[in-house]
């Protein structure tokens, strides 16, 4: 069987992963020649499933948890397993009470507990959250690095959406012809600044703009968490990036002295329920509706694709030498 998966976004080069390691021939088909520019670029990289349950369906938690373990085994060295820390400042203590209630796997810190975590946030916050069993990963380096081994296992990367295949997986996101799939924008920006240093995920609770700020390679920091409904794809607003600085500053005041290396703005498709989905279509099937959980759900949604066309395979084999 010759399947054909429309996007390299992250979901479709999971799913390509579990294909191939099925033993399935795949082509992998996309508008742009490399992953730079799609949502999953932008993303945060964040394996967080209890986390997520603070505002997600109990489906989050539940795919989600395998999620770490997946990546770690698709590409060895890319998971960091530092936990996820959920601070809020003095004035915002309820809302760290509430997110503590709608959420599990976490543990409380006070005072020094929190700047033995993360020293340079010492004497900031007096409480704390850690969820010791979360994880984090670079999205563009694991992206890179998956259609890397792709490549070397034999996939072939094409820019024409038109390829002869039996089966078609598009995984296309925003640009598959879904009447239920809505957009929602979310912005980023990339800062750089040595005088930061952080070891895990940090998410800085507000009760009107809750941030999170992901460490990465060479002092850089990922800001991200607006949450805008509209398909507007266009550059970055002027009240999210400052809203963006403005918690960066209050997480540390070195942030001020950061540079903006980036600024960046995604749709994120997703169905009414913010659940992600996996449906037959007369060619195929199609997995869509990420939100905002492109990498944490992309795993188990790929797993249940593949299982799909696998088992199509056997009864079209059966059907044949019956």
């Amino acid at each position: 069987m010759h399947v054909l998966v429309r996007g390299a976004g992250v979901a479709g080069l999971t799913l390509a992963h579990e294909l191939v390691r099925a033993g399935v021939r795949v082509t992998v088909c996309d508008t742009r020649s490399g992953p730079a520019g799609s949502a999953s670029w932008l993303a945060g990289g964040m394996l967080a499933p209890w986390c997520e349950r603070e505002s997600a369906e109990g489906p989050v938690l539940t795919l989600g948890k395998s999620a770490a373990d997946w990546w770690h085994e698709a590409l060895p060295g890319h998971v960091v397993r530092n936990g996820t820390l959920v601070v809020a400042p003095a004035r915002d203590r309820a809302e760290l009470d509430r997110f503590a209630a709608r959420t599990s796997g976490h543990e409380w810190l006070e005072g020094e507990a929190v700047a033995v975590l993360e020293p340079d946030l010492a004497g900031r916050f007096r409480r704390g959250l850690f969820f010791r069993g979360e994880a984090h990963l670079d999205p563009r380096r694991a992206l890179t690095a998956l259609a890397e081994g792709l490549r070397r296992a034999g996939v072939r990367f094409v820019c024409e959406m038109e390829v002869e295949a039996d089966r078609i997986a598009d995984c296309t996101g925003m640009a598959a012809a879904d009447p239920e799939l809505r957009g929602v924008r979310g912005e980023m920006l990339l800062l750089r600044t040595k005088e930061v240093r952080l070891a895990r995920p940090v998410r800085l609770l507000h009760p009107r703009i809750p941030v999170y700020i992901v460490p990465r390679a060479d002092h850089h920091f990922m800001v991200g968490a607006t949450m805008i409904e509209s398909d507007d794809d266009g550059p970055i607003s002027a009240r999210s990036m400052m809203e963006l600085l403005n918690a960066a500053y209050s997480l540390h005041p070195a942030f001020a002295e950061a540079k903006i290396v980036e600024t960046g703005a995604g749709v994120r498709p997703a169905y009414p329920d913010n659940l992600p989905r996996v449906k037959r279509t007369p060619k195929g099937i199609s997995v869509n509706g990420f939100y905002r959980h492109g990498f944490l759900l992309s795993p188990a949604m790929a797993r249940e694709a593949a299982t799909l066309i696998l088992n199509e395979r056997v009864e079209v084999f059966d059907e044949a030498h019956g």
